[in-house]
């Protein structure tokens, strides 16, 4: 992450780019308008496992397993071929986000490495499975593009988020996501599934922050509803360092929750006219 911040909060100074304001008030409002939905009074478990399942669905398809929803529903065996084990990696992955809750604001790093493990269980790399990769190791990351870091930048860079996540922030949610995401996309500290770690760190971020507690609004929904020619040029933004590139960064992972809230008002109005 390259930006002029304060080093003592430099996510709070990425919240005053221009135009970020305005996506972050636009978000709370989407938020708040599907939780006040009346449906999620009676009916939020069905709407968050719901949202878990299509958010699932939606990071496996920016992946490279762009499976129609009711497959995913349908199937029981994701151990097959290359797109299942991605598949079944992306919703191990959400099962797994909402049990490292308590965890990832003492020790972030523990959560991206169990992260990984979750979803690179079986996948025959057991030596570089949870944990950083060493240099020279390679990355199997085809759909992700940019510079690769080396590993001792990557090492240093993971240190430095984990320190931010520790020390707090004042910044909004949305932001502090972003920037989660965007960092995990751009080090890919793994040797494999960095892009879905990093959308389960996201989810992670904006559900423990309290803006989406219930884990009802799934920005990977919106991330995959965007396209992944608009998420690639979105982070090439976060990749520039600049404060236009940050803020589109920004702006782009504020409106997939946006979408992601959208998502699930559908679902909503569907179970409030018994139709799902």
């Amino acid at each position: 992450m390259s930006t002029n911040a304060s080093p003592a909060d430099p996510l709070a100074t990425l919240g005053t780019l221009p135009g970020v304001a305005d996506s972050v008030d636009s978000v709370r409002k989407a938020v708040d308008r599907v939780y006040g939905h009346r449906v999620m009074r009676r009916r939020s478990n069905e709407i968050t496992s719901e949202a878990a399942l299509r958010g699932a669905r939606a990071s496996a398809a920016l992946s490279g397993a762009d499976w129609a929803l009711e497959e995913v529903r349908r199937r029981t065996d994701f151990s097959s071929e290359p797109e299942a084990r991605t598949v079944g990696a992306a919703l191990r992955l959400t099962a797994e986000a909402g049990q490292l809750l308590s965890i990832w604001r003492q020790s972030p790093l523990r959560v991206l490495a169990r992260l990984h493990l979750v979803a690179a269980s079986g996948s025959g790399a057991d030596e570089a499975v949870g944990r950083p990769r060493l240099a020279g190791e390679p990355v199997d990351e085809p759909l992700i593009e940019g510079p690769l870091p080396g590993a001792d930048e990557v090492a240093g860079r993971l240190d430095g988020l984990a320190e931010l996540i520790i020390r707090g922030s004042s910044a909004p949610a949305l932001v502090a996501a972003a920037v989660v995401h965007g960092e995990l996309l751009a080090l890919r500290p793994f040797v494999s599934h960095n892009g879905l770690v990093a959308r389960a760190a996201e989810r992670i971020v904006l559900v423990g922050s309290g803006l989406d507690p219930k884990s009802i609004c799934p920005a990977e929904v919106g991330h995959a509803e965007q396209g992944r020619a608009a998420y690639a040029a979105a982070f090439e933004g976060y990749l520039s360092g600049t404060p236009e590139g940050m803020a589109t960064w920004i702006a782009h992972c504020g409106r997939a929750v946006e979408l992601g809230v959208r998502e699930s008002t559908a679902v909503c109005e569907a179970l409030q006219r018994g139709a799902a």
